[in-house]
């Protein structure tokens, strides 16, 4: 048996991990529980030993299943959960939509537009998820207020939360991953995709104001009202809000200055999680920390560290190679839009943890001399988030969404969001093709 597994460790552990990909994207188990099961079959199988050790005939370190387990990435989220729900506590982030709100003088497209970019910005320093859940309550107060439909601005949203994301390390899974593999750091997002991520908004919010004009209109009394809404006591709690506030801005500094400090992101996401909790009630913090997310992640990265321990990964890359024929060019456009596509179909989070350990294999082969980190990295980060965008289940904030304007009388259904989002994900990777073959290829 022992014999049959090592010689046929690449067929089982990819099964493994396609028999997974099938049971994530059916969403008939709970996908965390696909992802310990998978990994509880690649270790009770023995694709991965327990215990690294180094190999004598191979000269090679033979990695343990917890080796291939990034903890960064696991750190980062949970750091940065706890203190985002814990400064959403004060009330600060609801505060801050609202003054947007109230700066726009109740102008329909406006508010729109101001929706969309504190939406953008947001997602690129807190996960979409959060994001969203913090501005669908405003949203369904302004739709009633303009007595109009709010699936337009619940749409707009959930794309501009998808789309800012995709600008820094922090605003969406798939950069977390990227980042801890490539070792790209905060300012390496910032500096190489927050230009084309602004780009790319101001695009698609333009259209998506011009194809919801209709919707977007107003007496000048309802325009009045928006104008003057009471936020006089959205704060709840002040001393909180004050405390995460500099504990938030502190730790986004310490992203900042990574290529300086040459401390890792999650220590500093940990230690402003763990300074809030000083003054917490810690079980009800951890409470609403999203621990599926969190072993989701860890079941993932074990499958696929049996996958890559047997080969597999190994096996793709020479077929990525081949399929090229070891161009760059090819190979960039190919990430980027099949990334974008696969992406608004499966979860991007698998994806993204099946594809990094592949392009850090396929960057050994495939040249690029030009400056700044290869462009195949940038592809996936591109491809990955702006491809969540696609359908109604391409991301887990679009799912929420959906979820919650149904419970609220206003369904989102597939094909209405498709229509609007498969639109978005075409002008993204679009504009991401010109951007990427200019700034890389030319």
């Amino acid at each position: 048996m022992e014999n049959f597994i090592s010689t046929h460790g690449m067929i089982i552990s990819g099964a493994i991990l396609l028999i997974a990909y099938i049971f994530i994207a059916s969403e008939k188990i709970q996908k965390s529980v696909v992802a310990l099961v998978g990994a509880s079959l690649t270790m009770l199988l023995g694709l991965l030993p327990f215990k690294g050790y180094y190999d004598a005939q191979a000269h090679t370190y033979v990695r343990s299943v917890f080796d291939y387990i990034a903890f960064e990435v696991i750190f980062l989220l949970i750091g940065m959960m706890i203190i985002v729900h814990i400064a959403s506590k004060s009330g600060v982030f609801k505060w801050m939509a609202i003054q947007l709100l109230k700066f726009t003088k109740g102008h329909p497209k406006l508010v729109l537009f101001t929706l969309a970019a504190f939406t953008a910005v947001a997602s690129a320093f807190l996960d979409n998820v959060t994001t969203v859940v913090l501005m669908m309550p405003v949203t369904f107060v302004i739709a009633k207020e303009f007595d109009t439909d709010p699936v337009p601005f619940l749409i707009t949203e959930v794309l501009a939360s998808n789309i800012g994301g995709t600008a820094t390390l922090i605003g969406d899974p798939p950069n977390i991953i990227i980042g801890a593999k490539a070792g790209l750091s905060f300012m390496d997002f910032v500096n190489e995709l927050t230009l084309i991520v602004f780009l790319i908004f101001l695009v698609v919010v333009g259209v998506l104001i011009l194809l919801f004009r209709k919707g977007l209109k107003a007496t000048p009394e309802k325009m009045a009202h928006v104008a003057n809404l009471d936020n006089s006591k959205t704060i709840t709690d002040k001393k909180l809000m004050i405390r995460s506030m500099i504990t938030l801005a502190l730790v986004i500094l310490g992203f900042v200055t990574h290529d300086k400090t040459h401390i890792d992101a999650y220590v500093f996401a940990v230690a402003g999680a763990s300074f809030l909790l000083l003054f917490e009630k810690p079980k009800e913090i951890y409470k609403d920390v999203e621990w599926l997310t969190i072993f989701f992640f860890v079941g993932l990265f074990i499958i696929i560290g049996g996958f890559e321990a047997n080969g597999g990964i190994a096996f793709l890359a020479d077929g990525l190679i081949k399929l090229t024929h070891g161009s760059l060019d090819a190979a960039t456009m190919l990430i980027l839009w099949g990334s974008g596509l696969l992406s608004g179909v499966i979860d991007n989070i698998p994806y993204t943890a099946t594809m990094a350990p592949l392009i850090a294999q396929v960057q050994h082969t495939i040249p690029y001399t030009g400056a700044g980190h290869h462009p195949l990295w940038w592809a996936l980060a591109l491809g990955a988030c702006l491809g969540g965008n696609l359908t109604i289940i391409g991301a887990a904030a679009n799912v929420l969404v959906s979820e919650t304007a149904a419970t609220k009388g206003h369904p989102i259904t597939f094909m209405r969001f498709l229509k609007y989002g498969a639109l978005t994900t075409f002008i993204s990777l679009t504009l991401s093709s010109i951007y990427l073959y200019f700034r890389y290829l030319h």
